[in-house]
């Protein structure tokens, strides 16, 4: 089956999977008894007003009586939708669905999807802040950098419950663990490798930062973004936004092309098709590429292994091998809420 025919196939069994009956991917139901006129009368009305009364009291009881320790606010406003880009709220509504699918499936947490239409950062941070208080913790989900660095900053100042962009921590912690393990296996040392970071939006940047936290060295890292490589020539141009300038060494400029000739590593945070059967033929012996961008790669496993038998190969879907995907969100989420009920201040 060629590629064409594959991804004709996989749409269509997508959409059947999402219109089939009922639509969408996830949905409430109701937790307590109800089936008869006194569980009703306990549900709401009059029995509803003691813990509102109580919680009115002592905010803290919100914990006790509802559902807000175990809920999360999966939020977006669409303008960078997995490898899709700026498709709006709307468009952005199934991939929120889907994250709380994973949320409830492997660790139980309930969902609320909210879409916000919106660009201004202002109005965006206003709206999350005023519903806050319905949840015990945000997950902000595909809104474009710079602007998500400010929002998430913001709305986790702004309120007290744990607040996580998961195109930023998510991808960052998941990862480096993929890097930890393909490092021992490939038998490199983290000080050593050379490193190319393809984009860099929100979750390039902070999987950069955290691969100088376990011990990547800074200056071995090369961030690849629309206009070549990030250098200091740059930077001293006023090219570069305060999150880019970190990685901003004293080299020559480039291309894609240019910055993989050599690389130890290629972690693709960008969009399908960027990079070539060539380009990873140019990289150091026992390369390890991780082509992360979704719905498709920056370059296929299929391609990879045409020119290199000695690489190991990660993708973010789940129909390839070697998956590295930000779902580790929902077990880090689990632990954070678990841990930041009314007798623990924690945060972010």
């Amino acid at each position: 089956m060629n590629l064409d025919k594959k991804e004709r196939l996989l749409r269509k069994e997508a959409l059947e999977y999402h219109e089939a009956e009922p639509r969408g991917k996830i949905k409430v139901v109701p937790t307590k008894p109800h089936s008869t006129a006194h569980e009703l009368s306990l549900a709401y009305s009059p029995g509803v007003a003691y813990p509102c009364l109580d919680i009115a009291e002592r905010p803290e009881d919100a914990y006790r009586y509802t559902s807000k320790g175990n809920l999360v606010a999966v939020i977006s406003n669409g303008t960078a939708v997995l490898g899709l880009g700026n498709i709006g709220a709307l468009a952005s509504k199934p991939v929120m669905e889907g994250k709380g699918l994973l949320l409830k499936t492997f660790a139980d947490i309930d969902v609320f999807d909210i879409e916000v239409d919106t660009e201004d950062p202002e109005s965006f941070i206003e709206t999350v802040v005023n519903i806050s208080t319905t949840f015990g913790g945000i997950n902000i989900e595909d809104i474009k950098a710079p602007e998500c660095f400010e929002i998430e900053r913001r709305i986790a100042e702004a309120t007290d419950i744990p607040v996580m962009h998961d195109d930023q921590h998510g991808t960052a912690i998941i990862s480096a663990a993929a890097l930890l393990n393909a490092v021992e296996l490939q038998e490199k040392s983290l000080d050593t490798i050379k490193v190319v970071v393809i984009g860099a939006g929100a979750s390039a940047i902070a999987c950069a930062n955290h691969y100088v936290a376990i011990g990547v060295t800074r200056e071995n890292i090369s961030m690849v973004d629309s206009k070549g490589i990030v250098t200091k020539a740059r930077l001293e141009a006023g090219e570069l936004n305060e999150y880019k300038a970190p990685f901003a060494h004293d080299r020559e400029a480039g291309d894609l092309a240019d910055a993989l000739r050599g690389a130890d590593v290629m972690l693709g945070l960008s969009r399908g098709g960027l990079v070539d059967k060539e380009m990873v033929a140019t990289m150091a012996d026992r390369p390890i590429i991780f082509a992360l961008a979704n719905p498709t790669p920056e370059i296929s496993p299929e391609k990879i292994l045409e020119v290199r038998s000695d690489a190991i190969i990660a993708t973010g879907r789940s129909d390839y091998s070697n998956q590295v995907n930000n779902v580790l969100d929902s077990l880090t989420f689990s632990v954070v809420l678990l841990m930041s009920g009314p007798e623990t201040s924690l945060k972010g």
